[in-house]
């Protein structure tokens, strides 16, 4: 009787393993050709010629507003500068360490409200940077972010180059804590692996839209024109909102391989790392529904199949396992290698990333649905 339970859950388990295979397969595939396709800011591009902006908006960042400030600061090839940083009603030294800085283009502007009703406090920071940005050019980076001298000019010029009425250059993604590790990696390989990156340029599907508000660069006057951050107000995924209100207007929009000018490490601690996620993962697939179905479709692609490889009773499946296991892997040693992350043994530990994700998004939708999301101090 056992034996007689236990054998249609086997079969079942080795259809699902060998489904996932062949969906590890075909993303490791994609990713091959994805990445040949990837746009990369070119460094060694003339000054630009138009006036930019960096707007950086600062709650309670102490610990790096002064290096992300000084970095912005030593963009080299962009005579025409101004940075501007907001302090978004900070409770510790950030105001008074910018004004330490003794630099002619930096100006610090304080907000001291909280954000209006229907907004959350990021888009509120940006907008009012905005609002009091003079560039043609708008350059949103956060306070973790550390540029290279060359990122805001090579930015803008592939930017210009393309034609492009925005970009988000990635940031290379760095991880000090065991479950940023595990799950930061995650950010940049989803779209490296699946976004199919010149459809996403060409097309206005909202769906193809991937940003990273660690760092992005746009035209000012589309950005007015699209309502700037007022259009994206309550959007707790702020950054991919904003782009998708640009392809909504008919505006080209690219996300490129920013690894080699910016770096961003956003949590410091396990428990930050959860916070964080926690806040926004449930707003990021549309609905339970597709978040259900999204995460499932991660487990059966990169769970299932070292699963079964290392648990079932059939050599051939075990192969099979085995098989989903490796391109699960490389696909993500791929993407490693092309953004100067460490590779080994992190792709090794792919199916344990994907299972903490599933776990930190199971945690944000059962905290957003108690009422529980809270970054820096404010409800999300």
């Amino acid at each position: 009787m056992v034996v007689a339970q236990l054998e249609p859950a086997a079969v079942v388990m080795r259809r699902i393993s060998a489904v996932g295979t062949v969906m590890a397969l075909a993303i490791a595939a994609h990713t091959v050709g994805n990445l040949g396709k990837l746009r990369k800011p070119n460094v060694q591009v003339p000054p630009v010629d138009e006036r930019v902006s960096v707007l950086i908006p600062a709650r309670n960042e102490q610990a790096g507003i002064a290096a992300a400030v000084q970095s912005a600061l030593a963009q080299t090839g962009v005579p025409a500068l101004e940075v501007i940083v907001l302090d978004d009603n900070s409770t510790d030294e950030t105001s008074s360490i910018v004004r330490s800085i003794d630099d002619e283009r930096l100006r610090l502007i304080s907000s001291t409200q909280d954000p209006p009703v229907n907004w959350l406090g990021k888009p509120w920071a940006c907008a009012q940077l905005a609002d009091q940005a003079s560039g043609s050019v708008l350059v949103f980076m956060d306070a973790d972010v550390r540029l290279s001298p060359d990122a805001v000019r090579a930015s803008v010029r592939a930017m210009r180059a393309h034609a492009f009425a925005m970009v988000s250059p990635y940031p290379r993604q760095l991880a000090d804590n065991w479950l940023a590790v595990l799950t930061q990696p995650l950010v940049t390989w989803s779209w490296c692996a699946l976004l199919p990156l010149r459809w996403s340029e060409r097309s206005a599907r909202p769906s193809l839209a991937a940003a990273n508000g660690q760092f992005l660069v746009m035209d000012a006057d589309t950005y007015r024109r699209v309502g700037g951050h007022g259009s994206v107000a309550a959007e707790v995924i702020e950054d991919v909102a904003l782009m998708r209100a640009f392809k909504n207007a008919g505006a080209t929009t690219c996300t490129m391989d920013g690894s080699a000018i910016a770096s961003c490490e956003m949590y410091e601690s396990p428990e930050q790392t959860i916070d964080g996620y926690a806040k926004s993962l449930w707003a990021a697939f549309g609905g339970p529904m597709a978040s259900i179905g999204i995460n499932a479709l991660l487990f059966v692609a990169f769970v299932a199949p070292p699963i079964a490889a290392i648990s079932a009773r059939s050599k051939s499946a075990r192969a099979v396992g085995a098989m989903g296991y490796m391109a699960g892997a490389a696909s993500r040693a791929l993407v490693a290698r092309r953004m100067g992350t460490r590779i080994w043994p992190d792709s090794a530990l792919h199916p344990a990333s994907v299972a903490a994700f599933i776990t930190i998004n199971a945690i944000s939708w059962r905290r957003h649905k108690q009422g529980l999301n809270h970054w820096k101090g404010r409800a999300v």
